[in-house]
C-alpha cells in the first residue's frame, strides 16, 4: 500500500516537473522560433546531433559516456522544441523551418530540403542498430520519444491525419528499408522490458572542464528529469498498478501501437502494419509467402509471456488484440498453447474489474475472448484446465473451477454490470457473442455457473415483465391525456427480447451437443423450471422452446417417478443417468452457433484517438497541455 501511494506521488512529480520544465522554456523556445528563419538555430543543432550519431555505436563499444551523453542532451533539447514546434504550427510550416540556415533571412539550403527524412531515418537506425547497455538506455529512448513526438501532430486535430508529411516520410524513401527491423526491435524491447539504469550508471558525471555547449546546458535539466523518470511512470491517468520500472519498453510499445495504427496512404498501405500483419516465429522455417516485403522472425515463446506478463495496462492488451486479429501466425501458436490460462485469466481479470476500467480496456479485453473463443479447440480445452483457488473473484469462493466456467461467470457478470450501469448494447452483444461461440463445447459446468446461467435469465425475465407493465400502464394512461409523447417501450422491449433469444439459443445449444456432459445445468435449469413458462407460448421464442421444454418434461417426469424429498447427490444422479436414455432424436436441430468478430468500417475513428490518449495518459517524459488537445477529450481515454 505504502508503495502505491509513493509510486503515485513520483507520477504527480513527474507531471509537475514537465510542466514547470514546458512553462519555464516556453519564452526559449517563442524566441527561437521567431529567430530561426534568420539564425538556422534548430537545423544547425540537428546537424550537430546528426554529426554525432556517427559514431555513436563505437561510442558504445569504447564505453565512452561523455560522447553518447552529450549525443543525449543534443537529442533531448530537439524533442523538446519539436514538441513545441508540433503543438504550434502546421505542418508546412515545421518544414520550412528545418531548411533555414545561418544565411540570409529566409534563405534556403539545397542540401537540407529533407533534414526531417534525415532526422527521421537517423532515429530508426539509432534504435535498431545501437546496442542497448545502461549507457546507451537513455538515448534509445530518448530517440523512441522523439519519433512519438514527431507523429504527435494528430493530438492537434479532431479529424483523423490521412496525408501527413512525417506519415509519407516514414512510410517511403529512406525509412522504409528499416521497416521490419524497427517493428522488430520495438517488439523485443516491449519483450525484454529492461529496467531503467540505476541512477548514475548511465550518466557521466560532469567533470571540471565542462564537456561543451551541450553538455553544460541540458545535462543539468535531462539528469535531474533522468532521476525522477526512473521512479515511475508518467501520465495524467496512470493505472494504479501500472509502474514503468521499464520505461523504454513501455515507450516502445505505444510507439508500436502508434505505427501500427497510420492510415494507409493513397498508394501505399501501412508497411508497419504489413509488418506486424505477417511476421512469424523463429522456430517455423517455412518460406514467408510471396510478396512479404517486411516480414521477420521473432521468438513467440518470449512474446506470449510478456504478453501474459503485461495485461495490466490498456497497451498491452490492445498489442495482444492486435496480433490475435491480424497475425494469423500469433493467433495459430497461441490457440495451440497448452497454458492458455496464463494469458486468459489476466483477461478475466481485467472484466471482473470493470468498474475500474475504462470502457476500451474492457471493449478490448471482450473482443480477445471473442476471437479466442472462434475456435473450437480452444472453447473445449478451456473446460479440462482446472484452476485452484481464484483470489480475486470475491462473490464467492471458488476452491477449484475449471477455466471454461470461470469465463462463464465473468461474461454473465460483466452482463449484469451492463445492465445496471452502462446499458451498453456493444457489450451485451460481444459478450453474448462469446458465450454462444462456447456453448456447444460446454464441459463440466461448475455448478455455480450453471446457476448463474439460469439467473441471468431471470434477471432478463424480470426485465421483460417490468417494461412491458409500463408499456400497459403509459398506454392506458396516454388514453385519458394527449399533452406527452410515448416513451418508445417498443424498441426497449425489442433489445430485451433479443437478449433473452440470444440466452434461450445459448441454453438450447449447449442441451442439444452436451447434455449429458451437464447435469449441473439441467439441475439448474429444473430448479427454475417456472421461469420459462411464460415464453413457451411466445411467438418469439416457441420455437426455441421447444427442446428446453421437452428436457424439463423429460426430466421432470424422471423426478417425480423417483419420489419425494430427494437429495441433491439423488437427483443429480437420476439427471445423469436420464441423460443416456434421453433419444437425442427427439431433440430438434437449429444451426450451429458462431459468431466472428470482424472491424467496423473505419476503424482508424476509434483506434487512432484510443491510441492517442494512451500515449498522453502513458508516455514516460512527455507532457501535452490538455487545452491544447483536439483528438479526444479528456474523459475520453
Amino acid at each position: 500500500m505504502e508503495r502505491h501511494k509513493m509510486n503515485n506521488a513520483y507520477v504527480a512529480l513527474i507531471c509537475a516537473e514537465l510542466k514547470l520544465l514546458e512553462e519555464a522554456t516556453i519564452s526559449i523556445f517563442k524566441s527561437l522560433v521567431e529567430n530561426n528563419p534568420r539564425t538556422g538555430n534548430l537545423g544547425a543543432l540537428i546537424k550537430v546531433f546528426l554529426s554525432r550519431t556517427k559514431e555513436l555505436k563505437i561510442s558504445a563499444e569504447c564505453q565512452n559516456h561523455l560522447f553518447i551523453w552529450q549525443a543525449h542532451n543534443a537529442l533531448f533539447i530537439i524533442c523538446c522544441l519539436l514538441k513545441v514546434f508540433i503543438c504550434q504550427m502546421s505542418e508546412e510550416e515545421l518544414q520550412l523551418h528545418f531548411t533555414y540556415e545561418e544565411r540570409m533571412p529566409g534563405s534556403y539550403g539545397v542540401e537540407c530540403e529533407d533534414l526531417i527524412e534525415e532526422l527521421l531515418c537517423c532515429l530508426i537506425q539509432l534504435i535498431v542498430e545501437i546496442p542497448l547497455l545502461d549507457i546507451t538506455y537513455s538515448i534509445s529512448l530518448e530517440a523512441v520519444t522523439t519519433l512519438v513526438v514527431f507523429l504527435s501532430c494528430q493530438l492537434f486535430h479532431k479529424e483523423i491525419l490521412r496525408e501527413s508529411v512525417i506519415h509519407k516520410y516514414l512510410m517511403r524513401g529512406r525509412c522504409l528499408p528499416y521497416t521490419s527491423r524497427l517493428v522488430k526491435t520495438l517488439l523485443y524491447n516491449f519483450i525484454r522490458q529492461e529496467r531503467s539504469p540505476p541512477p548514475g550508471s548511465h550518466v557521466f558525471q560532469q567533470q571540471t572542464d565542462g564537456g561543451g555547449l551541450l553538455y553544460g546546458f541540458a545535462s543539468g535539466v535531462a539528469t535531474g528529469l533522468w532521476t525522477v523518470f526512473t521512479l515511475g511512470g508518467v501520465g495524467s491517468k496512470p493505472a494504479p498498478q501500472q509502474e514503468q520500472s521499464s520505461p523504454l519498453a513501455n515507450q516502445s510499445l505505444l510507439l508500436l501501437l502508434v505505427l501500427a495504427n497510420l492510415t494507409d496512404a493513397p498508394d501505399t498501405p501501412n508497411p508497419y502494419r504489413q509488418a506486424i500483419m505477417s511476421f512469424k516465429n523463429t522456430q517455423d522455417s517455412t518460406a514467408f509467402p510471396s510478396p512479404s516485403p517486411h516480414a521477420f522472425q521473432i521468438n513467440f515463446n518470449s512474446l506470449y509471456t510478456a504478453l501474459c506478463e503485461q495485461q495490466k495496462s490498456d497497451q498491452a492488451t490492445l498489442l495482444l488484440y492486435i496480433l490475435l486479429h491480424q497475425n494469423s501466425n500469433v493467433r495459430t501458436y497461441m490457440l495451440a498453447r497448452t497454458d492458455m490460462e496464463n494469458l486468459v485469466l489476466p483477461i478475466l481479470e481485467i472484466l471482473y474489474h470493470v468498474e475500474e476500467r475504462n470502457s476500451h480496456h474492457v471493449y478490448m479485453a471482450l473482443i480477445i475472448l471473442l476471437i479466442l473463443t472462434e475456435d473450437d479447440g480452444f472453447n473445449r480445452s478451456i473446460h479440462e484446465v482446472i484452476l485452484k483457488n481464484i483470489t480475486w473473484y470475491s462473490e464467492r469462493v471458488l476452491t477449484e473451477i475449471s477455466l471454461g466456467s470461470l469465463l462463464i461467470l465473468v461474461v454473465i457478470r460483466t452482463i449484469q454490470y451492463n445492465m445496471t450501469r452502462t446499458r451498453d448494447k456493444y457489450l451485451h452483444t460481444n459478450c453474448l457473442a462469446a458465450l454462444a461461440n462456447m456453448s456447444a463445447q460446454f464441459r463440466s459446468l461448475h455448478q455455480y455457473a450453471a446457476q448463474r446461467i439460469i439467473s441471468l435469465f431471470s434477471l432478463l425475465s424480470k426485465k421483460h415483465n417490468k417494461v412491458l407493465e409500463q408499456a400497459t400502464q403509459t398506454l392506458r394512461g396516454s388514453l385519458s391525456s394527449d399533452d406527452s409523447p410515448l416513451p418508445d417501450y417498443a424498441q426497449d422491449l425489442n433489445v430485451i427480447e433479443e437478449v433473452i433469444r440470444m440466452m434461450l439459443e445459448i441454453i438450447n445449444s449447449c442441451l442439444t451437443n452436451s447434455l449429458h456432459h451437464n447435469p449441473n445445468l439441467v439441475y439448474a435449469l429444473l430448479y427454475k423450471r417456472d421461469l420459462f413458462e411464460q415464453f413457451r407460448t411466445h411467438p418469439s421464442f416457441q420455437d426455441i422452446m421447444q427442446n428446453i421444454d421437452l428436457v424439463i418434461s423429460f426430466f421432470s417426469s424422471r423426478l417425480e417417478q423417483a419420489g419425494a424429498q430427494l437429495s441433491v447427490e439423488r437427483v443429480l444422479e437420476i439427471i445423469k443417468q436420464g441423460a443416456v436414455a434421453l433419444p437425442k432424436d427427439r431433440l430438434r436441430k437449429f444451426p450451429e452457433l458462431k459468431f466472428k468478430y470482424v472491424e467496423e468500417e473505419q476503424p482508424e475513428e476509434f483506434f487512432i484517438p484510443y491510441v492517442w490518449s494512451l500515449v498522453y495518459n502513458s508516455a514516460v517524459a512527455l507532457y501535452w497541455n490538455p487545452q491544447d488537445i483536439q483528438l479526444f477529450t479528456m474523459d475520453s481515454g
